[in-house]
């Protein structure tokens, strides 16, 4: 698949945003002295707000025709896009009250606005939940459809919002209570085994192949011809292919950027170090979402000359 941009900055961004308000507000309630400063709090929400609608609106850059984009939710019943739409509006009004709440009586909330906080970090992982199904749901991509997609964008939006919050906390706070510091370096470490387990998993030799797309399994069967003469929406869009070699330095690349330095760097107090390790995780994850994408292979592209998906 074509990886496009706008897509990838939505992803991650509005994943990172899930994870962190949806941390920060467990840590909140759970009695994390650090998280009773009405400043951590204020400035660790405002960035999840920021970054999810941006991610939000950055998904509308691809749109053909944007001004439809209200069409999306308009199939809640039947479309994992549908539900993503709904949740991602619903969860504003609530993280919103949230805020006032901290606003209005500090880190010691009660009564409507505790509750909104709960809400709003169940909205945030069902949201992210739904965005991670649009690409599990679809059969014709067997790099997508399985239970890791959803693990992966759930854990990798959880570890990279733990970051963020650990460097809310040093900036803000100015020290990381070591419980929540190695809650993040376990979420690094989780975070790169779900992601090896899937690198491993779409590697195998399994899926449709251009035997069994075309019914005919007792022989070999080879494309002579395409049946047109120039590129279409099909080759350009779900024919993208990139050098194995290449695949291969980017993996590794991720891999670095996104889980060792990170975990590396965190080991270290100095906090400008920290924030250097979720700004590295952020840009190793815009890596691993465009590989997420450029390894896809559609069916269809059995009917072009690719011998198996």
């Amino acid at each position: 698949m074509h990886p496009a941009f706008s897509v990838l900055v939505f992803t991650v961004m509005s994943g990172a945003g899930y994870g962190l308000v949806t941390l920060l507000i467990i840590a909140h309630l759970s009695g994390f002295t650090s998280l009773q400063s009405t400043n951590v709090l204020l400035s660790g929400t405002i960035l999840a707000v920021v970054l999810i609608t941006g991610g939000l609106l950055s998904s509308t850059l691809h749109l053909a025709n944007p001004k439809n984009a209200w069409r999306s939710f308009s199939r809640f019943k039947t479309s994992w896009l549908s539900r993503e739409a709904v949740f991602a509006v619903l969860f504003y009004p609530f993280i919103l009250l949230y805020l006032i709440g901290i606003w209005s009586q500090g880190s010691d909330i009660s009564g409507v606005f505790l509750f909104c906080g709960v809400l709003a970090a169940i909205l945030a992982m069902v949201t992210l939940f739904c965005t991670s199904m649009i690409y599990a749901s679809l059969k014709t991509i067997r790099q997508w459809h399985s239970s890791l997609t959803p693990v992966n964008y759930l854990i990798l939006g959880l570890m990279s919002g733990s970051l963020l919050l650990m460097s809310v906390l040093s900036i803000s706070a100015g020290k990381i209570p070591q419980e929540l510091r190695n809650i993040t370096l376990a979420m690094l470490a989780l975070g790169a085994l779900v992601k090896i387990i899937y690198l491993f998993w779409i590697g195998k030799p399994t899926g449709s192949t251009i035997n069994t797309a075309t019914g005919f399994t007792q022989a070999s069967v080879r494309l002579f011809d395409q049946g047109h003469t120039a590129n279409s929406f099909l080759n350009d869009e779900f024919g993208y292919t990139v050098a194995a070699n290449k695949l291969l330095c980017l993996r590794a690349l991720m891999l670095v950027i996104a889980f060792i330095i990170p975990f590396l760097l965190m080991l270290m107090a100095d906090k400008w170090l920290i924030t250097l390790a979720a700004l590295l995780a952020v840009a190793g994850l815009l890596i691993e979402r465009w590989l997420f994408f450029a390894e896809a292979r559609h069916v269809v592209r059995l009917y072009h000359g690719d011998q198996r998906t």
